[in-house]
């Protein structure tokens, strides 16, 4: 699933007419590189969410047969948060655990590497979340979690080797089971508890990840993708 209901409020006036997933760096909308990056990994079946200027992401993807993948849309008309969202749409993603990432970041990850953990989730359910974690960007520098061996825990006040959550994750349906498909959510709260039972993974992914949550950092990430591009 590809969460693109963001409102997107920090990149206005970009995103007055256009959803942020749709906004263009390298010479391609933030959220074709993800599916491009999911398609690669074999992950072929999408399910994305929309809300703000939904329709405009349904008619520039359509059914995600020109980027050889299938698209399933998900339209919430008003944002549900994260946990909401993904609730709504569990009808789409069926029964199996599932991966989630965020349509208007750019992460070069090989989401591959997510195999193996959808596999053990499906035969364990205790597994409820895996979550990949990245170095705290400058504008976030508090971090999110800890990295304990192979399981993610709420840090304890005075930590310093916080890590900041990358929005890719893989879930376990049951994780969203008290949700009400229609309610509002957050996922932090659903994490926290799954993680005072030591029932979160997660990874540090160490490679590219950026937020791109302003239009300077947009500009500044396009700049560079046409460089290499060039190169």
């Amino acid at each position: 699933m590809i969460l693109a209901a963001s409102l997107g409020e920090r990149m206005r006036p970009l995103t007055e007419h256009t959803p942020k997933p749709l906004l263009m760096a390298g010479g391609k909308p933030l959220i074709v590189w993800q599916i491009e990056r999911l398609r690669h990994a074999g992950f072929n079946d999408l399910v994305i969410n929309h809300a703000h200027l939904g329709r405009k992401l349904e008619a520039a993807l359509g059914d995600g047969t020109a980027l050889g993948v299938r698209i399933a849309w998900s339209d919430e008309g008003t944002p549900l948060e994260t946990a909401g969202g993904i609730a709504r749409a569990r009808h789409l993603l069926g029964a199996a655990p599932f991966v989630v990432t965020n349509g208007d970041v750019y992460a070069e990850f090989d989401y591959s590497r997510l195999r193996r953990v959808l596999a053990d989730m499906g035969n364990n359910p205790a597994h409820l979340a895996h979550l990949v974690l990245v170095n705290n960007p400058a504008h976030h520098p508090q971090g999110d979690f800890v990295l304990d061996g192979d399981r993610v825990a709420m840090p304890p006040t005075h930590a310093i080797s916080r890590l900041t959550f990358s929005g890719i994750g893989c879930y376990r349906p049951e994780l969203f089971a008290d949700i009400v498909p229609g309610d509002k959510a957050k996922l932090a709260p659903l994490l926290q508890r799954a993680m005072a039972l030591g029932q979160v993974s997660g990874e540090h992914f160490t490679g590219r990840w950026e937020d791109v949550g302003t239009p300077q950092r947009l500009i500044d990430l396009d700049k560079e993708l046409e460089m290499h591009h060039v190169a």
